[in-house]
This record gives C-alpha cells, sequence and structure tokens, in this order.
C-alpha cells in the first residue's frame, strides 16, 4: 500500500469513527433525546434531528424504496471515490477522498441501523432580533465538506500535474 493511500484509509476510517462515536454516545450515554435543545455556547446547540433525507434535510422521504435507492447511490458513489483513492497520487486528494468516503459511510451506517442519519450539531446567530440557523449536522458531514473543501483546493491551486513531454 503506497503511502498516501495509506493516509486516505487512515483518513477514512478516523472519520467513520469520530462520527459513529459521537453519535453513540449522543443518543445512548448523554441521552440527547431526553434532553432536547442543549445549549453549548450562545451560537451552537446539540440537538437531536432524524434526517431521512440526503444532504442538508433535502427530498425527505422515508419510504422503504427512497431509502434503497439512496443506500444504493451511496454505496456507488463510495466504490467510485474509493476507486479515485486508490489511483491517486496527490496526498491532499487522497486525504480528501478518505474524508469524504468515511463520511459517507458513517451516514451509511446511520440509514442502515436507524432508517435515518443522526444528526445532532446546530450553529445559529442573532442578528436584529432574528434568529437565523444552520441546517442541522454532524461529524460525517463536517468530514465531507472537508474532503470536498480540499479537492477544490487541490483542483484549483494545488500542484499542476506534469505534463506529458
Amino acid at each position: 500500500m503506497s503511502p498516501h493511500l495509506r493516509a486516505g484509509a487512515i483518513a477514512a476510517v478516523a472519520a467513520l469513527v469520530l462520527d459513529q462515536a459521537s453519535k453513540l454516545w449522543l443518543l445512548f450515554v448523554f441521552d440527547l433525546a431526553s434532553k432536547g435543545t442543549v445549549k453549548v455556547t450562545p451560537f451552537f446547540d446539540l440537538v437531536l434531528a432524524w434526517n431521512v433525507g440526503i444532504s442538508f434535510g433535502w427530498f425527505q422521504n422515508d419510504s422503504l424504496l427512497a431509502q434503497a435507492v439512496l443506500t444504493t447511490i451511496k454505496a456507488v458513489a463510495v466504490i467510485v471515490l474509493a476507486v479515485w483513492m486508490a489511483r491517486s497520487r496527490n496526498l491532499l486528494a487522497t486525504v480528501a477522498l478518505g474524508l469524504i468516503i468515511g463520511g459517507a459511510i458513517g451516514n451509511a451506517i446511520d440509514r442502515f441501523a436507524y432508517g435515518a442519519v443522526v444528526d445532532f450539531a446546530l450553529f445559529h446567530v442573532q442578528i436584529a432580533g432574528n434568529t437565523f440557523h444552520w441546517y442541522v449536522f454532524n461529524l460525517a458531514d463536517v468530514a465531507i465538506v472537508a474532503g470536498v473543501a480540499a479537492l477544490l483546493y487541490d483542483s484549483f491551486l494545488g500542484v499542476p500535474a506534469a505534463k506529458a513531454p
């Protein structure tokens, strides 16, 4: 296994373990379901949200067929990303792909285990008496967004690929 691929695999496993550990702790140790909203800071709360849709709660549908389609799409995406990661010769891109894979698998485990993704982090800000909320998310979502941001950075600002002679 190449050092780059090893780093990508470590990123995937770390994202998956941190995501699942945070969700298990919040559900079964902290018991977030019984606490409702837990204010952590003036701009951050812990809340329990069951997301049956995809990213940012889009396409909310809890039918068995919709869940099967989402799971299949996610499985195909993880396979494609894993092949891309295995072929990558760039450390940043490989780690970024590992983060995306780990996050996707973490959310897929939720969908399989609970029928929905466990979301719990809520940022908000109050401006002129109005409170604005971001979408409720989890650590898998953070890993996916960080991975996509790193891929974008690498594609626009990273070291250019060597040109053929």
